[in-house]
């Protein structure tokens, strides 16, 4: 066995349920993610980036998820990361709430 899988439980490595549900989620966080950057491609507007960098965290919360299966992060930091992205996921969406009831909604830069 792989050394940096010793520290995971072999009933969460190799659970079929947990495997495709990470799967799925990679899959559909993915989808959705490019789907936002096609639509702040066509609309770049602040409210529409921080919408679009919300879905992917989204993303790199599923990676996390997977990383953790496969023994690469450990358990706690796992549990804070996941925490800190749901934070940052939240704040996005209220700002870009907040900034799309704005007068001035223009792109950054």
């Amino acid at each position: 066995m792989d050394t940096a899988l010793v520290s995971v439980p072999p009933a969460t490595l190799h659970s079929p349920v947990l495997l495709s549900m990470l799967g799925l989620a990679a899959l559909g966080t993915t989808v959705v993610f490019g789907l936002g950057l096609v639509a702040y491609r066509r609309r770049p507007t602040r409210p529409y980036l921080l919408v679009t960098l919300a879905l992917g965290m989204l993303v790199a919360r599923t990676a996390v998820g997977l990383a953790t299966v496969f023994g690469y992060v450990p358990m706690p930091a796992h549990h804070v990361v996941e925490h800190g992205l749901d934070f940052l996921i939240a704040v996005l969406v209220l700002a870009a709430v907040y900034t799309a009831g704005s007068v001035d909604a223009s792109p950054p830069g």
